[in-house]
């Protein structure tokens, strides 16, 4: 019989597919060595594996991480606290998640270089709010944006494990642009 904080990190897996361990001991929103025990046990339990040389945790070894959603995780935990455990999904392509803040539905949408189009494929609600995650800020500009609030996001590593993700309204892009485009030109 599983305990409670052990069925989350189930279903996320099987939700999101393998995700850093760094993410599972985040979302489960305990101090390190606690969300390592309920790791440690659910490994025991040969529930999930080690995926990737242990970097990774999946339901079994063979499970190969998806970078979309992986960014898109980091995305979801700078709001986890608000979240409820259990109140993210996986999203309708080309969005990869879901989740509820104060009743207000959110997207989480990963777009790499040259994917702009896809933003073509949502399908704006009322009630829906989109995080649109980029490579840099400066991809924003030439986004088609949906009739929908919009905020986006980008996410740095800097060579640690757990990356800064930095957020813009809409109305930071123009300069943004300008800093990304002169900072990068020549």
């Amino acid at each position: 019989m599983l305990l409670e904080d052990e069925k989350y990190v189930i279903k996320w897996l099987s939700q999101y597919g393998a995700l850093p361990i760094t993410q599972i001991t985040k979302m489960l929103r305990k101090k390190p060595d606690v969300a390592l025990k309920i790791i440690k046990n659910l490994k025991k339990q040969h529930q999930i594996d080690d995926v990737k040389g242990g970097y990774y945790l999946g339901l079994d070894s063979m499970c190969q991480p998806d970078q979309r959603i992986i960014l898109a995780v980091w995305v979801l935990l700078k709001f986890i606290d608000q979240v409820d455990p259990m109140a993210h999904y996986p999203a309708v392509y080309p969005s990869q998640i879901f989740f509820l803040k104060e009743n207000i539905g959110y997207e989480i949408v990963t777009l790499f270089e040259g994917e702009e189009h896809l933003l073509k494929l949502l399908r704006p609600d009322e009630d829906l709010k989109y995080i649109i995650v980029v490579p840099h800020i400066g991809m924003a500009a030439n986004l088609k944006l949906p009739k929908a609030p919009c905020l986006f996001a980008t996410i740095e590593y800097g060579g640690k494990d757990e990356p800064e993700v930095l957020f813009y309204s809409e109305g930071d892009i123009a300069d943004e642009t300008k800093q990304f485009i002169s900072k990068n030109a020549g």
